[in-house]
């Protein structure tokens, strides 16, 4: 078959289809939104589920211009709903405006994108403006202000009401606005520290075109997460939420089962579909199963030439992670535990509400396990209503998203590592001090994150880990020696110091510990482990046997 492009990374709904890229059709969102008659919509969803491109077509569908843009929709479903949708075909101004520039390590840098971004609105408008003649001398005077970024603050903080009330004189059509990734600016900011000046830098833009707007024919704004009203929406009582919990739009942002078996169909990668849904499926958007986009697009791209490719993850790499990674460094010993639990497949149930700002994340732990379930880091399984309570049972979607789980712990685990005070590890491991060995080694795997069940590779790296710092000494894992290949090998760069072979095993007893050990100690004589170093020169060899059962540790030496 001859391949087809794939929109990775395309947004640009004009772009996807002259360009005769893959389109999977979600033109039936306008069809939607439309019945729905939602003067502000609010559609929250994960990153990477395809709000950006949906906000393409809003603009190219809706957006009366210069350019009929019809004949991009031919073919697709929208056309096919009816002239009673068709006739908002061209209709309006649009005013489009993303917030995503908006990620930046200042406040001044993240608010001069801002008059970026609004410029660039306001340079697209100009010839319909200049054309009609309709503004007056003070009005076309702040239009230039903004449009050549010479504008005050006060020019900015309502600028897209502004430009929808130069647009109604112009065209006598009230607008559309469509504010897209509204949140990147405000999680940016909470965790690089100006959250409070962001919140009501975005408050004024937001209450100005969106509250008191006689210019607004209706809005739709995307987001991750819905900040609470309070915060960000104050008074706007004509806000439709559509999140992921809602039945409603559910379809139109992920791929639906049968559009990725489509996809898979006619890139004849029918024998996939199993890794697909391992590692891409698993979101339930209200009751819709629902795949991410990002990731099966990226998965069936990698494809080309070689159908048995490895699959792996996509969008752990599309935005920093930093609620997972927060979860973990404030994680108690029971959420350590309940984090231990969803890895290794188990399930968490916790008080789920929508109403929350980034100021609350800490606040309690319960809040935290709200923002990974609306970012996507957690699915639905089922919930219920306890009083004014509603209780979500939660577990983690799939293998892409346990992958973002793990990377985090390790990273974590690391950080902590370097932080702590190890020397009494290494002089117990020096000096043959077993018990105190196994006790430093116990009290750290109490603190960490345990996953892969328990298997001898995670203890592994847990030791290598753990030593890896030790002073003037060389410490190398799986390196060939004798017969075979001991675990961990630390020893001085001189051979008139010392060296130590260590061997791990894991048993499935706590009672099992010291025969685990003892058999360690056997495989290192009869592997005959410390032959190479002999040859080196070593005199001063230690052999030393480490077991553990879960969390616990017992260490024997000769």
């Amino acid at each position: 078959m001859e391949w087809i492009p794939l929109p990775i990374g395309v947004e640009n709904f004009e772009d996807l289809r002259e360009h005769d890229y893959y389109f999977v059709d979600k033109t039936l969102f306008i069809k939607e939104l439309l019945d729905m008659k939602g003067k502000v919509n609010l559609f929250t969803r994960p990153r990477r589920f395809g709000k950006t491109l949906n906000m393409s077509i809003l603009r190219y569908f809706f957006e009366k211009g210069e350019k009929d843009n019809s004949s991009l929709f031919q073919g697709l479903k929208i056309m096919d709903a009816g002239d009673k949708y068709l006739s908002y075909m061209g209709k309006y101004p649009v005013i489009s405006i993303s917030l995503k520039s908006m990620k930046q390590y200042s406040y001044d840098l993240a608010y001069d994108m801002l008059t970026k971004a609004i410029e660039t609105e306001y340079s697209r408008h100009w010839k319909q403006i200049e054309a009609s003649g309709a503004l007056t001398d003070a009005k076309l005077e702040r239009y230039l202000r903004i449009r050549d970024l010479k504008g005050t603050e006060s020019d900015y903080a309502d600028s897209l009401k502004f430009l929808s009330e130069c647009l109604y004189a112009c065209t006598g059509q009230r607008s559309v606005i469509l504010i897209d990734e509204y949140d990147v600016p405000l999680e940016n900011a909470y965790f690089s520290g100006f959250y409070d000046r962001m919140v009501a830098l975005i408050r004024s833009l937001f209450e100005s075109a969106l509250k008191t707007n006689d210019n607004l024919e209706f809005a739709v704004v995307t987001g991750c997460l819905r900040i609470s009203k309070e915060s960000i929406f104050t008074g706007l009582n004509n806000l439709n939420v559509v999140s992921i919990t809602n039945n409603s739009f559910a379809e139109h942002f992920g791929f639906t089962p049968e559009e990725v078996e489509k996809m898979l169909q006619d890139y004849g990668l029918e024998d996939n579909l199993e890794t697909v849904r391992k590692w891409y499926d698993g979101y339930l958007f209200g009751e819709s199963e629902v795949y991410n986009p990002w990731s099966v697009i990226n998965y069936v791209n990698s494809c080309y030439g070689d159908k048995k490719v490895f699959a792996k993850p996509y969008w752990s790499n599309t935005s920093s992670n930093s609620i997972v990674k927060n979860l973990i460094e404030h994680a108690d010993l029971s959420v350590r535990q309940e984090i231990e639990g969803l890895i290794e497949g188990g399930t968490i149930t916790k008080p789920i509400h929508e109403d929350i700002t980034y100021d609350d994340m800490n606040s309690t732990q319960d809040n935290l396990w709200n923002f990974l379930f609306f970012t996507g880091y957690l699915k639905k399984i089922r919930e219920e209503q306890e009083d004014e309570t509603v209780r979500m049972e939660m577990a983690i979607p799939n293998s892409e998203v346990r992958y973002v789980y793990k990377n985090a712990v390790l990273q974590w685990f690391e950080k902590k590592t370097e932080k702590k005070e190890l020397t009494p590890l290494y002089e117990s491991l020096l000096n043959g001090d077993c018990d105190k060995m196994a006790e430093i080694l116990s009290e750290n795997l109490m603190e960490t994150i345990s996953f892969y069940d328990y298997q001898e590779s995670y203890y592994h790296g847990f030791l290598v880990g753990m030593l890896k710092n030790i002073g003037n000494y060389i410490v190398q894992s799986n390196r060939e020696s004798g017969n075979g290949r001991p675990d961990i090998l630390v020893r001085y760069p001189s051979v008139r110091g010392k060296a130590v072979i260590i061997e791990i095993k894991v048993s499935k007893t706590w009672q099992g510990l010291e025969e685990k050990c003892d058999e360690a100690l056997r495989q290192i004589e009869e592997q005959d482990y410390e032959a190479s170093l002999r040859q080196e020169g070593y005199k001063d060899i230690m052999k030393c046997g480490v077991a553990f059962y879960r969390k616990e540790c017992m260490v024997k030496m000769r």
